[in-house]
């Protein structure tokens, strides 16, 4: 397993606490009935920050738009490569998404294969008017043709890069950095040389 260095800060808590009003806001702006309105969080990050956005909207406008969990695991194409016992969490969708706008959050937008599961797992609950994605960062190198209708912030990364979300409630700390393969990063003296 290739072993990975921090490279950069992306984002500090304040930095992602303001990027999720912005897309709170964006949301109600393209949505504006509320109760149409429905969040799932991707398991485990995505949970969180669709926490912290139905906190936000019950904030704003005064109402509590449902929340689900999605696990995508048993969903996933490459699900037979991953090993023989899979660790599958709890998915919890109490409630019934026909006709509703559902908002799929996510910490990191990749390859879309994730969100691909997600949009299989999703219609075994109902038919939604919409499903809308909401990604705190979009990465690139995409394998399928989707895109996030809300992106809180593009960080154009190499295929040698990680981007690692870090959150409080899990993490201790909110925060997101730019990982990079440590025999990637240039040493000191392998920069002068090249100079």
């Amino acid at each position: 397993m290739n072993k990975f260095k921090e490279k950069i800060k992306i984002l500090t808590c304040d930095d992602i606490r303001r990027i999720l009003y912005r897309l709170t806001h964006q949301i109600l702006e393209k949505d504006p009935d509320p109760q149409k309105l429905v969040l799932i969080g991707i398991q485990t990050r995505g949970v969180y920050l669709a926490k912290r956005i139905q906190q936000i909207i019950e904030e704003l406008e005064k109402i509590k738009v449902p929340l689900g969990i999605l696990d995508i695991t048993l969903y996933r194409d490459d699900l037979t490569t991953i090993g023989h016992n899979p660790i599958v969490k709890e998915t919890i969708i109490g409630f019934d998404l026909t006709d509703k706008v559902v908002v799929l959050v996510d910490d990191v937008l990749f390859t879309g294969r994730t969100v691909r599961a997600a949009l299989d797992e999703i219609m075994d609950f109902g038919r939604p008017k919409r499903v809308e994605l909401l990604v705190l960062v979009d990465r690139g190198y995409r394998e399928l043709p989707i895109r996030a209708d809300f992106v809180g912030k593009n960080i154009p990364t190499s295929n040698k890069e990680l981007v690692e979300v870090r959150l409080k409630e899990i993490d201790r700390k909110d925060e997101v950095i730019l990982l990079q393969e440590e025999d990637r990063i240039p040493k000191t003296e392998d920069r002068e040389e090249a100079i």
